[in-house]
Protein backbone atom coordinates (compact mmCIF):
# COMPACT_ATOMS: atom_id res chain seq x y z
CA UNK A 1 0.00 0.00 0.00
CA UNK A 2 1.89 3.04 -1.28
CA UNK A 3 0.51 6.57 -1.18
CA UNK A 4 1.34 9.42 -3.54
CA UNK A 5 2.27 12.62 -1.69
CA UNK A 6 2.37 16.02 -3.42
CA UNK A 7 4.60 18.65 -1.84
CA UNK A 8 5.69 22.24 -2.45
CA UNK A 9 9.00 23.87 -1.59
CA UNK A 10 10.74 22.42 1.45
CA UNK A 11 12.45 25.53 2.81
CA UNK A 12 9.34 27.70 3.08
CA UNK A 13 6.26 25.45 2.85
CA UNK A 14 5.31 24.66 6.44
CA UNK A 15 2.21 22.76 5.29
CA UNK A 16 4.31 20.52 3.05
CA UNK A 17 6.67 19.84 5.92
CA UNK A 18 3.80 18.55 8.04
CA UNK A 19 2.60 16.31 5.22
CA UNK A 20 6.04 14.76 4.72
CA UNK A 21 6.70 14.30 8.44
CA UNK A 22 3.47 12.39 9.03
CA UNK A 23 4.55 9.84 6.44
CA UNK A 24 8.24 9.57 7.29
CA UNK A 25 7.89 9.57 11.07
CA UNK A 26 5.53 6.58 10.98
CA UNK A 27 7.14 4.65 8.12
CA UNK A 28 4.11 4.93 5.85
CA UNK A 29 5.12 3.99 2.28
CA UNK A 30 4.81 6.86 -0.20
CA UNK A 31 6.07 8.33 -3.45
CA UNK A 32 6.92 12.02 -3.22
CA UNK A 33 6.06 14.43 -6.04
CA UNK A 34 7.26 18.04 -5.98
CA UNK A 35 4.88 20.57 -7.53
CA UNK A 36 5.38 24.17 -8.62
CA UNK A 37 4.38 26.07 -5.49
CA UNK A 38 6.67 28.99 -6.36
CA UNK A 39 7.16 28.14 -10.05
CA UNK A 40 3.66 29.11 -11.18
CA UNK A 41 2.49 25.58 -12.06
CA UNK A 42 0.71 24.63 -8.84
CA UNK A 43 -2.84 24.42 -10.21
CA UNK A 44 -1.70 22.59 -13.31
CA UNK A 45 0.31 20.10 -11.24
CA UNK A 46 -2.65 19.39 -8.93
CA UNK A 47 -5.38 19.33 -11.62
CA UNK A 48 -5.69 15.54 -11.46
CA UNK A 49 -6.20 15.66 -7.67
CA UNK A 50 -9.45 17.65 -7.51
CA UNK A 51 -10.68 19.00 -5.16
CA UNK A 52 -7.11 19.61 -3.93
CA UNK A 53 -5.75 23.03 -4.87
CA UNK A 54 -2.98 23.51 -2.31
CA UNK A 55 -0.05 21.48 -1.00
CA UNK A 56 0.27 19.05 0.51
CA UNK A 57 -2.20 16.63 -0.99
CA UNK A 58 -2.18 12.88 -1.29
CA UNK A 59 -3.70 10.03 -3.23
CA UNK A 60 -4.45 6.88 -1.26
CA UNK A 61 -3.48 3.44 -2.60
CA UNK A 62 -7.11 2.92 -3.65
CA UNK A 63 -7.13 6.17 -5.62
CA UNK A 64 -8.83 8.65 -3.27
CA UNK A 65 -7.52 12.24 -3.48
CA UNK A 66 -7.24 13.94 -0.08
CA UNK A 67 -6.48 17.61 0.46
CA UNK A 68 -5.36 19.48 3.59
CA UNK A 69 -2.98 18.23 6.28
CA UNK A 70 -5.67 17.65 8.90
CA UNK A 71 -7.80 15.58 6.53
CA UNK A 72 -4.68 13.69 5.47
CA UNK A 73 -3.76 13.01 9.09
CA UNK A 74 -7.19 11.65 9.99
CA UNK A 75 -7.34 9.54 6.82
CA UNK A 76 -3.94 8.02 7.55
CA UNK A 77 -4.87 7.42 11.20
CA UNK A 78 -7.70 5.14 10.08
CA UNK A 79 -5.06 2.62 9.01
CA UNK A 80 -2.20 3.82 11.23
CA UNK A 81 -3.74 4.62 14.64
CA UNK A 82 -0.29 5.07 16.22
CA UNK A 83 -0.18 8.54 14.67
CA UNK A 84 -2.23 9.70 17.67
CA UNK A 85 -1.29 9.08 21.33
CA UNK A 86 -2.57 5.79 22.67
CA UNK A 87 -4.00 7.22 25.91
CA UNK A 88 -7.54 8.57 25.40
CA UNK A 89 -6.99 11.72 27.47
CA UNK A 90 -3.71 12.44 25.71
CA UNK A 91 -5.35 11.82 22.34
CA UNK A 92 -8.16 14.28 23.09
CA UNK A 93 -5.73 17.05 24.03
CA UNK A 94 -3.48 16.24 21.06
CA UNK A 95 -6.41 16.51 18.65
CA UNK A 96 -7.46 19.84 20.14
CA UNK A 97 -3.91 21.18 19.90
CA UNK A 98 -3.59 20.05 16.29
CA UNK A 99 -6.94 21.59 15.38
CA UNK A 100 -5.99 24.90 17.03
CA UNK A 101 -2.65 24.93 15.27
CA UNK A 102 -4.36 24.14 11.97
CA UNK A 103 -6.88 26.98 12.20
CA UNK A 104 -5.31 29.52 14.54
CA UNK A 105 -2.22 31.57 15.38
CA UNK A 106 -2.83 33.96 12.52
CA UNK A 107 -0.42 36.60 13.78
CA UNK A 108 2.45 34.13 14.08
CA UNK A 109 1.73 32.80 10.60
CA UNK A 110 1.56 36.21 8.94
CA UNK A 111 4.46 37.89 10.75
CA UNK A 112 6.83 34.93 11.11
CA UNK A 113 6.86 32.90 7.92
CA UNK A 114 8.75 29.62 8.12
CA UNK A 115 12.22 29.95 6.66
CA UNK A 116 14.58 27.02 7.16
CA UNK A 117 17.51 28.66 5.40
CA UNK A 118 18.56 31.11 8.12
CA UNK A 119 17.38 33.10 11.14
CA UNK A 120 16.53 36.80 11.36
CA UNK A 121 18.50 39.13 13.62
CA UNK A 122 16.61 41.77 15.57
CA UNK A 123 13.03 40.66 14.88
CA UNK A 124 10.59 42.51 17.15
CA UNK A 125 7.39 40.63 17.87
CA UNK A 126 4.19 42.64 18.14
CA UNK A 127 1.60 42.04 20.85
CA UNK A 128 -0.47 39.68 18.68
CA UNK A 129 2.54 37.49 17.92
CA UNK A 130 3.48 37.46 21.60
CA UNK A 131 -0.07 36.38 22.48
CA UNK A 132 0.09 33.51 19.96
CA UNK A 133 3.44 32.37 21.33
CA UNK A 134 2.17 32.55 24.92
CA UNK A 135 -0.80 30.38 23.96
CA UNK A 136 1.48 27.84 22.25
CA UNK A 137 3.75 27.78 25.28
CA UNK A 138 0.71 27.09 27.49
CA UNK A 139 -0.52 24.26 25.26
CA UNK A 140 2.88 22.63 25.24
CA UNK A 141 3.04 22.96 29.04
CA UNK A 142 -0.37 21.28 29.36
CA UNK A 143 0.78 18.39 27.16
CA UNK A 144 3.99 17.90 29.13
CA UNK A 145 2.15 18.08 32.45
CA UNK A 146 -0.46 15.56 31.32
CA UNK A 147 1.96 13.09 29.77
CA UNK A 148 4.82 13.50 32.21
CA UNK A 149 7.14 13.74 29.22
CA UNK A 150 10.27 15.85 28.97
CA UNK A 151 10.78 15.03 25.30
CA UNK A 152 7.96 14.86 22.78
CA UNK A 153 4.63 16.39 23.74
CA UNK A 154 2.91 13.12 24.66
CA UNK A 155 5.91 10.89 25.24
CA UNK A 156 6.07 9.12 21.90
CA UNK A 157 6.31 11.21 18.73
CA UNK A 158 2.77 11.87 17.45
CA UNK A 159 0.78 14.03 15.08
CA UNK A 160 0.92 16.79 17.69
CA UNK A 161 4.69 16.95 17.20
CA UNK A 162 4.26 16.81 13.42
CA UNK A 163 1.93 19.80 13.40
CA UNK A 164 4.05 21.87 15.78
CA UNK A 165 7.37 21.23 14.00
CA UNK A 166 6.97 24.28 11.70
CA UNK A 167 5.88 26.32 14.72
CA UNK A 168 9.18 25.45 16.39
CA UNK A 169 10.96 26.62 13.23
CA UNK A 170 9.10 29.95 13.30
CA UNK A 171 9.95 30.49 16.97
CA UNK A 172 13.62 29.61 16.48
CA UNK A 173 14.07 31.47 13.23
CA UNK A 174 12.67 34.72 14.63
CA UNK A 175 14.22 34.43 18.08
CA UNK A 176 10.87 34.50 19.88
CA UNK A 177 10.96 34.29 23.66
CA UNK A 178 9.45 31.17 25.24
CA UNK A 179 9.76 29.34 28.56
CA UNK A 180 12.77 27.14 29.23
CA UNK A 181 10.68 24.00 28.77
CA UNK A 182 9.28 25.27 25.47
CA UNK A 183 12.77 26.25 24.28
CA UNK A 184 14.00 22.73 25.04
CA UNK A 185 11.15 21.40 22.91
CA UNK A 186 12.01 23.80 20.07
CA UNK A 187 15.62 22.59 20.24
CA UNK A 188 14.44 18.97 20.19
CA UNK A 189 12.39 19.62 17.06
CA UNK A 190 15.30 21.29 15.25
CA UNK A 191 17.62 18.42 16.25
CA UNK A 192 15.26 15.68 15.06
CA UNK A 193 16.81 13.69 12.20
CA UNK A 194 13.68 13.99 10.06
CA UNK A 195 13.44 17.74 10.59
CA UNK A 196 17.10 18.05 9.60
CA UNK A 197 16.63 15.84 6.55
CA UNK A 198 13.69 17.93 5.33
CA UNK A 199 15.73 21.10 5.76
CA UNK A 200 18.80 19.65 4.04
CA UNK A 201 16.74 18.60 1.03
CA UNK A 202 15.23 22.08 0.84
CA UNK A 203 18.65 23.72 0.74
CA UNK A 204 19.45 21.82 -2.46
CA UNK A 205 16.99 24.12 -4.30
CA UNK A 206 17.56 27.79 -3.40
CA UNK A 207 14.91 30.24 -4.59
CA UNK A 208 15.62 33.57 -6.26
CA UNK A 209 13.99 35.84 -5.34
CA UNK A 210 13.49 34.50 -1.85
CA UNK A 211 9.91 34.66 -0.57
CA UNK A 212 8.87 36.34 2.68
CA UNK A 213 11.82 38.72 2.86
CA UNK A 214 12.18 40.91 5.96
CA UNK A 215 14.18 44.16 6.22
CA UNK A 216 16.51 42.50 8.71
CA UNK A 217 19.98 41.00 8.78
CA UNK A 218 20.18 37.27 8.19
CA UNK A 219 21.66 35.18 10.97
CA UNK A 220 22.81 31.56 11.21
CA UNK A 221 20.29 28.77 11.38
CA UNK A 222 19.69 28.02 15.09
CA UNK A 223 19.67 24.23 14.70
CA UNK A 224 22.64 21.87 15.04
CA UNK A 225 25.72 22.98 13.08
CA UNK A 226 26.42 20.60 10.18
CA UNK A 227 29.67 18.70 9.71
CA UNK A 228 31.77 20.83 7.31
CA UNK A 229 31.81 19.29 3.85
CA UNK A 230 32.26 20.25 0.21
CA UNK A 231 31.69 18.75 -3.21
CA UNK A 232 34.57 16.80 -4.72
CA UNK A 233 35.22 16.85 -8.48
CA UNK A 234 35.99 13.16 -8.72
CA UNK A 235 36.59 9.89 -6.92
CA UNK A 236 37.68 7.39 -5.98
CA UNK A 237 35.35 7.26 -3.00
CA UNK A 238 35.40 5.09 0.09
CA UNK A 239 32.03 3.61 -0.92
CA UNK A 240 31.27 2.09 -4.31
CA UNK A 241 27.49 2.39 -4.04
CA UNK A 242 25.17 5.18 -2.92
CA UNK A 243 24.16 4.92 0.76
CA UNK A 244 20.55 5.65 -0.16
CA UNK A 245 19.81 3.82 -3.42
CA UNK A 246 22.56 1.21 -3.57
CA UNK A 247 23.35 2.31 -7.14
CA UNK A 248 26.91 2.93 -8.41
CA UNK A 249 28.36 6.30 -7.42
CA UNK A 250 28.74 9.18 -9.89
CA UNK A 251 28.91 12.31 -7.66
CA UNK A 252 31.29 12.99 -4.80
CA UNK A 253 31.55 14.74 -1.45
CA UNK A 254 34.62 15.46 0.67
CA UNK A 255 34.79 15.63 4.47
CA UNK A 256 38.17 16.08 6.20
CA UNK A 257 39.99 14.80 3.14
CA UNK A 258 37.81 11.71 2.84
CA UNK A 259 35.75 11.26 -0.34
CA UNK A 260 32.29 9.67 -0.41
CA UNK A 261 30.18 8.83 -3.43
CA UNK A 262 26.50 9.16 -4.35
CA UNK A 263 24.35 8.11 -7.28
CA UNK A 264 23.21 11.61 -8.31
CA UNK A 265 23.70 15.29 -7.42
CA UNK A 266 20.60 15.40 -5.18
CA UNK A 267 21.82 12.55 -2.96
CA UNK A 268 25.20 14.27 -2.71
CA UNK A 269 23.81 17.74 -2.03
CA UNK A 270 21.26 16.74 0.60
CA UNK A 271 24.14 15.08 2.43
CA UNK A 272 26.40 18.11 1.88
CA UNK A 273 23.98 20.37 3.74
CA UNK A 274 23.77 18.17 6.86
CA UNK A 275 25.75 14.90 6.78
CA UNK A 276 24.82 13.88 10.33
CA UNK A 277 21.09 13.98 9.52
CA UNK A 278 21.37 10.85 7.39
CA UNK A 279 21.91 7.58 9.31
CA UNK A 280 22.64 5.62 6.11
CA UNK A 281 25.49 7.98 5.27
CA UNK A 282 26.78 8.18 8.85
CA UNK A 283 27.07 4.40 8.93
CA UNK A 284 29.64 4.74 6.14
CA UNK A 285 31.27 7.86 7.56
CA UNK A 286 31.76 6.30 11.00
CA UNK A 287 32.93 2.91 9.73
Amino acid sequence: MTYDLYLGDRTYSSWSMRGWLMFRAFDIPFRAHMVGLYDGTLQQDLAHLAPARLVPAMRTPDGIAVQDTLAMAETLAEDYPALWPNDRRHRALARGMVAEMHSGFGALRSECAMNLEHSWRGFQANDDVKADVARIDLLWQMAFDMSGSDGWLFGEYSLADVFYAPVAARIAGHGLAVSDQAQAYVDRQLSHDLFRQWRAMGLTKPLDPKPYRLPLEEGPWPGPAPIPSKTAPQGPSENATCPYSGDPVTDYLEIDGRVFGFCNPFCRDKTLHDPAAWPAFMAIYQS
